[in-house]
């Protein structure tokens, strides 16, 4: 019996042992406890401050040099709308110059592109209603004469009364009827152009001329040419021989969205911007906002009145303008360099409370004006932000979080 009473003894002491192991090792490797090679899990209170921080950077004094701190200020911005169009002629101010009678043209005097004045040659047509009036009027002229002479010859035989009263009555008659002719021919030649000074020149040389001068009406800028020497032209017949435009005012011609069209009245000031001159600002006004909207593409046609003395826009350029729709308003603002977009397209900016601890914000951004950035929402007047490094805190940030 004492025999079996050892092995039994013996088989207990190994169970407890093991039972003893397994517990040890349920309570030192449950799962999700299992540690990993070089890395030990961080206390809660080390997790909690990594969650508070994620969006704050610490500088060193040698850090802080690179980063200007400054208070949000508060700016005035205007109330804008802008768009895009072209220039084109003042088609109030463009004249087409059609020849006042039938005929061919004989030589033309001016090209597109040439500046011309008012009162000078365009070009001159051979005209057969010239050829004729000034006819009439030479004719006109000699009857006159005859009739002038005739009535003093009758006037030296009335005194010896060798001539009846009633023939010297008939022949001055006959002076004033000639006379009331020649004015009559004399207005229908001054009708072609020619002055007084021509005509007497006429009627002296007794010698029509049926060249007919057509002066440029405006001064201007020849802006289509359709004459050439040969071709007959017709008062009032399209194409006219020159198209010539005052360019002294330009249009500016812009579409805007139908959203925006109830903004824009007649008399509002606009400023345009021609890439051809960067920086230049040309000013002018609405004169037209067009009653219809295009079916195609939503837009509203708004046409300005540009002033260009120096006549240096050319139709046909893009322009860019800028209307006044509003009184400006007061906002917050910060210099552009303040300003940071992120990755994700939202923007951002640094604010600190004790010049060395910086926390990034995210911000609503409105107009850019004369350096500065209209904030609309995300800081308040008076905030101290980073206006200069923004950017190297933000690369510092990520650089801290990788």
């Amino acid at each position: 019996m004492a025999p079996l009473v050892t092995m039994d003894r013996a088989r207990a002491a190994v169970a407890a042992a093991l039972l003893a192991i397994t517990v040890v090792a349920y309570w030192t490797l449950r799962p999700g406890d299992t540690p990993k090679p070089g890395a030990g899990a961080p206390p809660p209170a080390a997790r909690n401050a990594v969650s508070r921080d994620r969006d704050g950077v610490d500088l060193s004094d040698s850090q802080l040099a690179s980063v200007k701190v400054e208070p949000v200020e508060e700016r005035e911005f205007p109330v804008e709308k802008d768009a895009v169009g072209s220039i084109g002629f003042n088609e109030d101010m463009t004249v087409k110059v059609f020849t006042p009678y039938q005929g061919r043209i004989i030589v033309l005097f001016a090209e597109v592109g040439d500046d011309v004045r008012k009162g000078q040659t365009l070009f001159t047509i051979d005209s057969p209603d010239l050829l004729q009036a000034e006819s009439t009027l030479i004719a006109a002229a000699g009857v006159l004469e005859l009739n002038t002479k005739n009535l003093a010859r009758l006037r030296d035989l009335y005194t010896t009364r060798a001539v009846s009263q009633h023939e010297v009555e008939q022949a001055a008659s006959d002076e004033q009827t000639a006379e009331g002719n020649l004015q009559a021919a004399r207005d229908a030649v001054r009708l072609f152009g020619k002055t007084d000074a021509d005509i007497d020149t006429i009627i002296a040389k007794r010698r029509a001329d049926s060249t007919l001068v057509v002066p440029s009406p405006i001064t201007g800028r020849i802006t289509e040419r359709h004459g050439a020497p040969g071709l007959y032209v017709q008062p009032g017949n399209d194409p006219a021989p020159f198209t010539i435009a005052d360019i002294d005012t330009m249009w500016m011609l812009g579409n805007v969205t139908e959203t925006d069209s109830p903004a824009f009245r007649v008399g509002q000031q606009v400023k345009v911007e021609v890439s051809a001159f960067p920086g230049r600002i040309f000013d002018g006004k609405i004169t037209t906002v067009a009653a219809t909207v295009d079916s195609n593409t939503r837009r509203v046609l708004v046409r300005s009145e540009v002033s260009d003395p120096q006549h240096e826009l050319r139709s046909g350029m893009f322009a860019d303008f800028v209307i006044s729709v509003g009184a400006p308003v007061r906002s917050p603002a910060i210099a552009l360099d303040g300003v940071v977009r992120e990755g994700d397209g939202t923007m951002t900016v640094w604010v600190t409370a004790d010049r060395r601890h910086f926390t990034r914000r995210p911000v609503t951004i409105g107009q850019e004006r004369n350096g500065y950035r209209q904030i609309l929402s995300g800081v308040q007047v008076g905030e101290l932000v980073a206006t200069e490094g923004a950017l190297f805190l933000s690369n510092t940030l990520s650089t801290a979080s990788r």
